[in-house]
């Protein structure tokens, strides 16, 4: 996690221009929560970074608490809310059933231990606290993980948790019938480096159990080969199975959130 944090870190000066996927799908995450049928006090923006959602967030609850938390301080510096937390997502700083609403985008799936996770969550939760939160799905990046993959067997490419398992998890952490959701998106590029720079300038190029020996030149340029492959009218497709997720801390009589546009 330390590595994740250092990248993060680096990137936080740039991360804004580099990031226009995640600013989409926060836009997208804050259209749902203006019909939630909820009024809640505080919110936690969980790996709130340097602040897509918590702008959104701010304006459609002007009254509540909003708490930004990340762990990555640099990203933090850029968030211009008001209280702003850096913390590990493992353990959160706040007392149990403290919390109306905890909210997050894209920071998830830099969690492998998704039952630590959940469990905080839940455990900062008031009763019929609410948990609304976007990651990515196993198709994310797929053009690059099978280009790869040709090259070699080491991972080269994060692997995404399916939201079936994610909404296993959420149920085993004590979460009522999670509703998961997912769309993809395709971003374009001129060229496969142009993909490359912009997970670099979001710092999201770390691999976990990545090997240790450096990627040679020759394997790197057979993977940009191969990658072309997926050209399609003059431009590189790279594919994002996006996952929306929300449940409930106790059972409540509210109808279910749709998550479609």
């Amino acid at each position: 996690m330390s590595r994740v944090r250092n990248n993060f870190n680096n990137a936080s000066s740039i991360y804004d221009e580099n990031a226009f996927l995640q600013n989409e799908i926060a836009t997208r995450l804050s259209e749902k929560l203006k019909v939630i049928s909820i009024n809640p006090e505080s919110i936690i923006d969980l790996g709130s970074g340097t602040g897509f959602l918590s702008e959104k967030t701010a304006k459609i609850f002007p009254d509540a608490n909003l708490i930004c938390l990340d762990f990555a301080q640099k990203s933090l510096t850029k968030n211009t809310q008001k209280f702003k937390v850096c913390a590990n997502a493992y353990q959160l700083p706040f007392k149990s059933n403290s919390i109306d609403f905890v909210i997050s985008n894209l920071m998830m799936q830099w969690c492998p231990d998704l039952k630590t996770l959940f469990d905080e969550c839940h455990r900062v939760l008031k009763p019929h606290g609410l948990i609304l939160f976007t990651t990515f799905g196993p198709e994310t990046l797929k053009e690059l993980k099978r280009s790869w993959s040709v090259v070699d067997s080491h991972p080269h490419v994060n692997e995404f948790i399916d939201m079936h398992d994610i909404g296993d998890q959420m149920i085993q952490s004590g979460f009522q019938s999670p509703i998961m959701e997912m769309e993809k998106l395709t971003l374009t590029y001129e060229r496969v480096l142009d993909l490359m720079r912009d997970l670099k300038g979001i710092g999201a190029q770390s691999v976990e159990n990545r090997s240790k020996s450096l990627t040679g030149k020759t394997k790197f340029m057979k993977m940009l080969e191969m990658y072309e492959s997926y050209r399609e009218n003059g431009k590189i497709p790279a594919t994002y199975e996006v996952i929306y997720g929300h449940a409930w801390k106790n059972d409540v009589k509210f109808e279910a959130i749709s998550l479609e546009n």
